[in-house]
């Protein structure tokens, strides 16, 4: 029996990107009746999933789509590390260890995969690509759920949960209309659309961001669900940004606006000073702390600076650079256009390029030791003069992807109230209970595994409620 056109369903599920997808799926697999509200409309369901481009997931041997062993031990040491152990250690072992189980689960709804892509992000032994992309990926599960009779409605916001005590008993909708379920799950992603709302914690700044993803992320269901007595996890300065390109809609410019030139060049700020080690760690580990790097500068701007011989060393974004055939031209360019301090800039070049002098080569995958010397901020690897014209720069903002502000949940996924007790049968999966895994940093694709583990986790405990 399918849900269609029901006031009543087993399951209800907030939210229509991946771990939305992936809970209904699972509870639906298990013969419950589901509901999936969306609240964008049609042409731009996915959340920020439309912007993915792969996983990342633990593995015992290479195959065709990735060229190497990636243990369950290492894929831990990796997310201890980028948070620095300050994460729910239970909840990140359940996540990778159920990583390794996924690849196989997508391929049963119909995933495809396909090989790694070149460039910047070396993650051809760590993560899976998804064939076409984070939009392929959905345009597969909504078909399956289709398929599968799961009832699915767009622009649909859920605005009330209707509970008595620890018991959810449905959600009421923004038309007014209630919906009965005897169990939901809430995947709605995190508050980053809401510029006001991270302005309590980033103060004015928090305008000039950019939001990489949907705008309705706005963190309503968060809101919502703190007021019904859920347990915050996560800190609310925190988030997953990287540096965007600056001429970038405001919202949604997606996966294309990333710049990724930032291991091979330098990185200055407004006032022409560099403020950051560019070649700190390997780029997988290190490209999602630049968004609040930038964050922290002086009217959230920055910029990328490179020569000749950087410039096809990453795959290129969608903004061209701007280009000059002298680094003085260069910065006069962005004096005029950004009122960037020319003449620190062009000091600054030069002090980078006398402590970079010493290294005429550089291998890009690898932390390579080619670093500067006696230079503040340093740079660790990768360090070559910035000195073959012609010369080119990319302006670069915060593009925040989501926050890392969520609820807490336990080992099923179950939304937990401030006195540390579950709700009975109320889920969370995906960017809003990430704070429990990702305090702070970021590896490479573990966004979409969290929503995939999370949200099968969800939908399966929830189904158990039919």
């Amino acid at each position: 029996m399918t849900a269609q056109a029901s006031s009543h369903v087993d399951v209800v599920v907030a939210g229509g990107g991946n771990a939305a997808l992936c809970a209904a799926l699972a509870a639906r697999a298990r013969g419950a009746t589901v509901a999936v509200l969306e609240r964008a409309p049609q042409h731009m369901r996915g959340g920020n999933s439309r912007h993915t481009r792969n996983l990342r997931c633990a593995h015992d041997a290479p195959h065709a789509y990735v060229t190497g062993v990636y243990t369950e031990e290492e894929f831990l040491d990796d997310l201890l590390g980028v948070t620095g152990h300050a994460t729910n250690h239970d909840l990140a072992r359940l996540l990778v260890r159920e990583s390794a189980t996924v690849p196989d689960w997508m391929a049963a709804q119909g995933v495809r995969w396909q090989p790694p892509l070149a460039g910047t992000l070396a993650l051809h032994r760590t993560n899976l690509f998804f064939l076409g992309g984070g939009k392929a990926l959905l345009n597969t599960y909504y078909a399956r759920a289709e398929r599968l009779g799961v009832w699915i409605r767009y622009e649909t916001a859920v605005t009330d949960l209707l509970l008595d005590g620890r018991r959810l008993e449905g959600v009421r909708l923004a038309d007014g209309t209630v919906l009965r379920a005897r169990a939901a799950v809430i995947a709605t992603g995190g508050f980053e659309a809401d510029l006001g709302w991270l302005a309590e914690y980033w103060g004015p700044a928090a305008h000039n961001f950019l939001v990489r993803g949907t705008p309705y992320n706005d963190g309503a269901m968060l809101r919502l669900l703190l007021r019904c007595g859920a347990r915050c996890a996560g800190d609310p300065r925190e988030f997953h940004g990287v540096a965007i390109d600056a001429r970038a809609p405001k919202y949604d410019g997606g996966i294309v606006t990333r710049v990724d030139a930032i291991p091979f060049g330098i990185v200055v700020n407004r006032l022409g000073h560099r403020f950051y080690d560019e070649g700190e760690q390997l780029w997988p580990k290190r490209y999602a702390i630049w968004g609040k790097l930038i964050a922290q500068q002086p009217d959230q701007i920055a910029f990328v600076v490179l020569d000749a011989r950087a410039i096809r060393r990453f795959i290129p974004p969608l903004f061209p650079p701007i280009t000059a055939p002298s680094l003085v031209e260069l910065a006069g360019q962005l004096e005029a256009q950004f009122g960037v301090d020319r003449q620190a800039l062009v000091r600054t070049i030069e002090e980078f390029n006398r402590a970079a002098a010493h290294n005429t080569r550089i291998v890009p995958d690898v932390l390579d030791g080619a670093c500067t010397r006696n230079l503040d901020p340093p740079k660790s690897n990768w360090a070559l003069p910035v000195a073959t014209p012609p010369f080119f720069a990319f302006p670069l903002r915060p593009g925040v992807t989501f926050t890392y502000m969520g609820v807490a949940v336990d080992a099923a996924a179950r939304v937990l109230r401030q006195d540390g007790v579950p709700f009975h049968n109320l889920y969370a999966a995906g960017e809003i209970m990430a704070g429990n895994i990702l305090t702070r940093g970021y590896l490479a694709g573990i966004g979409m595994t969290i929503g995939t583990v999370f949200g099968r986790i969800a939908g399966t405990h929830a189904a158990a409620h039919a």
